[in-house]
């Protein structure tokens, strides 16, 4: 009943007036109360509807942590794509990953998402990570920016046609910002993205602290942090809510690229990679491995057995190697023995990165270490250390290392 009212009403609206129409798409007037409060309607999806309706194929990639990884609103999504357009072959790339922050999704978006955009680009994209880069990050409003701007342009850059929805999902420190009567850094960091690059938001978390407020659900009914069935429908169908809006509309004639402004943070990791382990020079114990995690304390997720990492457990450990890029982080599993690494680049003053995380008592922790960050385009030389520091927590030195990364 709620989406197909809000269609008849939003139809209505854009028909009467109520939505008017600028050069970077349409925009609902604040009075439009047929229109979700929390949805925010940018730009166009003429794109991703003509690829579906006219060539019979789609790709449609989602990007983000846990709250994508696990089986919740993304196969609803699916779904719901599948029953839009149901003589098209649809090739869907699941490409979240638990714990993992909008940076770590930068860098990691070329070999999980883009990976076969040579032969088939992406038409449709979803992302989420305003409750990884709070909770599990706690990123200031500049690296939030830099990990979902560099996504985004990142992407635009590939597939230039790509279509975008960008979800915030939700914790109880998002809701309690709210009520607080401000916004969650996170958001405020992702929403900024949103606006710079003409995106749809679906603001889940403030919904479902205005839905818990006014006595229409529970948190436990919604089911916290990772969505209980219920709580993942209400997030699809508000997706569902821009898509069907979009697509009322007749099929595009041609797709054009979409506009891409200027960056709102000139570092933003739009060139994140993974650099990979050639040319290293190591010395003192660091080498490449695959890791016995039967043999090494703390939890592990299967996601990333058989990695080869580059590894170290003992203080003095160096790895000296080139690269390219403004910046430099590890991709590392941050377990109950995680040390405390030192880097110098291009001869300069050593910096120092904690890599425990405070997921990292009892787990092998998966997140990017910034070691390096803003510097001047161009090749550069790190030398990364192994201290005999640690945090107190720590059991350990050690450092387990899947992936170097870098923004070129």
């Amino acid at each position: 009943m709620w989406r197909r009212d809000f269609l008849r009403g939003a139809l209505a609206a854009a028909i009467c007036g109520a939505a008017t129409r600028g050069t970077n798409g349409w925009t609902f007037a604040a009075e439009d109360a047929a229109f979700p409060e929390n949805v925010t309607f940018r730009g166009s999806y003429a794109n991703s509807k003509r690829v579906f309706e006219t060539t019979g194929r789609g790709r449609v990639a989602f990007l983000g942590g846990s709250i994508t990884e696990m089986e919740g609103y993304r196969p609803m999504v699916c779904e719901y794509l599948q029953k839009k357009f149901p003589n098209t072959e649809f090739d869907f790339v699941a490409a979240g990953i638990s714990s993992t922050c909008s940076d770590v999704g930068a860098f990691r978006l070329e070999t999980d998402v883009l990976a076969n955009e040579e032969s088939r680009p992406v038409d449709l994209f979803f992302v989420e990570f305003s409750v990884n880069d709070d909770q599990d990050g706690g990123f200031s409003y500049e690296h939030a920016v830099r990990g979902m701007e560099g996504i985004i342009r990142h992407i635009r850059a590939a597939c230039p046609n790509v279509d975008i929805v960008m979800t915030f999902f939700v914790n109880e420190n998002l809701m309690q910002k709210y009520r607080e009567g401000s916004v969650a850094t996170s958001i405020r960091a992702h929403s900024a993205v949103a606006e710079r690059y003409n995106i749809s938001t679906v603001n889940l978390a403030r919904e479902i602290q205005q839905q818990i407020d006014a006595g229409k659900i529970t948190w436990q009914e919604f089911g916290g942090v990772h969505p209980a069935p219920r709580g993942n429908r209400i997030c699809a169908d508000m997706i569902a809510s821009i898509l069907d809006y979009a697509w009322a509309k007749p099929t595009a004639k041609l797709c054009a690229p979409h506009e891409t402004p200027e960056p709102l943070d000139a570092f933003s990791y739009a060139g994140g990679a993974f650099r990979g382990f050639d040319g290293l020079d190591l010395k003192g114990g660091f080498e490449i491995v695959t890791p016995d995690w039967s043999k090494i304390p703390g939890s592990f997720r299967g996601t990333f057995a058989g990695i080869p990492c580059l590894c170290a457990t003992e203080p003095g450990a160096e790895a000296s190697f080139e690269f390219e890029g403004t910046a430099l982080a590890i991709y590392i599993l941050a377990g109950p023995d995680a040390g405390v690494v030192e880097t110098v680049i291009d001869g300069g003053e050593p910096t120092k990165a904690n890599a425990f995380h405070h997921y990292s008592a009892g787990l092998h922790y998966p997140r990017a270490l910034t070691l390096a960050d803003g510097l001047a385009k161009g090749k550069h030389k790190a030398t990364v250390r192994l201290t005999g520091e640690k945090d107190e927590r720590s059991k350990g030195t050690a450092i387990r290392i899947m992936q170097i990364c870098v923004n070129r």
